[in-house]
């Protein structure tokens, strides 16, 4: 993984992103798919929310996911692994990058047909602990028809990346704007935040 560890930190250098591919492999993938959460998420994951704490509500014409909280300590073996390599690109970042990122947060992730989330800024405004966004795509055989593309903000430009199965987007949670398209197909991530504080 040092590799790949090398290209997510030469990409967030500059230009404050970066695009991976395998960063599960696709039998990772399948394992991950086949966990109990996941094989339910449309009945078992809660509509997700916009905002922190006593700010927070359900939006649907802002956000239309549904998500579940990931704990390190019952998570299944596939997504252990998962949160394992999280780590040990946190501890890479750190020495590499000057960093000084302590802890992670995750939460599975699926969009059924037709839901999007508006363009926003990962990082609250009362709570600066959000570093990093990281999301890791879970969507085997994704076409462009299939829509669902990350829309991510870069000046005066816009970058369009597909949700394909391993792929792995890593950047700045205070800098890069995005949204996530309207897909055509259940679209399905484990996607978390590097934190600089517990």
């Amino acid at each position: 993984m040092n590799e790949i560890f090398e290209r997510i930190a030469d990409g967030l250098a500059d230009p404050g992103y970066v695009v991976v591919d395998n960063f599960l492999s696709p039998s990772e993938v399948d394992a991950v798919l086949a966990t109990d959460d996941f094989r339910n998420s449309l009945t078992q994951f809660k509509k997700a929310g916009i905002g922190k704490s006593q700010e927070r509500q359900i939006n649907d014409t802002i956000r239309g996911d549904y998500i579940q909280w990931l704990d390190k300590a019952t998570a299944e073996a596939p997504l252990q692994l998962y949160l394992n390599r999280l780590q040990e690109l946190i501890d890479y970042l750190n020495p590499a990058l000057y960093l000084s990122l302590k802890d992670y947060e995750v939460h599975l992730a699926t969009y059924p047909v037709g839901a999007f989330y508006k363009r926003h800024l990962d990082q609250f405004r009362r709570d600066d602990r959000r570093k990093l966004s990281v999301i890791c795509y879970l969507n085997k055989d994704w076409q462009d028809s299939d829509g669902g593309q990350l829309r991510m903000y870069l000046g005066d430009t816009t970058l369009d990346i597909l949700p394909e199965a391993g792929r792995l987007v890593c950047f700045r949670s205070d800098q890069i704007e995005h949204e996530v398209l309207a897909a055509n197909r259940e679209r399905m991530s484990i996607t978390g935040w590097l934190l600089d504080k517990i």
